[in-house]
């Protein structure tokens, strides 16, 4: 079996699997006032280092902000943010971010456009590194019924960001290191596509799904 047909079937087993929020929006406006000096109000991050959650798919929030909580995901400034939440706060929130708009991100030109496009589109296959399109769509919407989560319009600086701590994982084991990381993907996914990617070759990419 090839890997995208690997991945479609890894797919379809999610579907069924996957645990969705059901929260409240009303009330999750109400919970993110706390939320906003990082992600704005509207969940339209104005700085770069954070990310835009606005449009983002109900049950990824919903996992990341649990996985935060579980410790599972970590992030000391989101740690705090999640500790007296309960499990109907991020339902909430998860639904009230996903309700509203995500804004145009930045397009990418030139060289790195091209770069970007190439691996989000087609992988690296002297490498075995899997297109994005695969579980993110060619318009970077992501599968909510699969937990892939939406990456168009994000910013770039964030999205460089998350692929590196992926990779690093895996640098971590070969040198024996312990750098932080991050390893909250499903099987191991995410942490498979990033670690034969140079740091042009992320940057490229996080730049390209900016444009989307």
């Amino acid at each position: 079996m090839n890997r995208l047909a690997l991945i479609f079937t890894m797919a379809l087993v999610l579907v069924s699997t996957y645990t969705f929020a059901t929260g409240d929006a009303a009330k999750g406006k109400i919970k993110s006032a706390t939320c906003t000096g990082c992600h704005g109000v509207d969940g339209n991050a104005p700085a770069p280092v954070f990310p835009k959650l606005a449009g983002q798919n109900e049950g990824y929030l919903f996992k990341q902000l649990k996985e935060f909580k579980s410790k599972s995901r970590v992030d000391s400034v989101m740690a705090g943010i999640v500790a007296p939440l309960t499990e109907a706060d991020m339902a909430n929130l998860a639904a009230y971010y996903a309700s509203q708009k995500v804004s145009k991100g930045v397009s990418a030109s030139g060289a790195l456009f091209a770069l970007g496009q190439k691996i989000y589109r087609g992988g690296k296959k002297a490498t075995d590194v899997t297109a994005c399109i695969a579980c993110h769509g060619p318009k970077g919407r992501g599968v909510p019924s699969a937990g892939f989560p939406a990456l168009a319009s994000q910013h770039a600086m964030y999205v460089s960001k998350q692929l590196k701590l992926f990779r690093q994982y895996s640098i971590n084991l070969q040198t024996g290191e312990n750098k932080p990381n991050r390893t909250n993907d499903y099987e191991g996914m995410m942490i498979n596509f990033t670690k034969n990617l140079t740091n042009q070759e992320i940057d490229a990419v996080a730049a390209y799904i900016s444009g989307l």
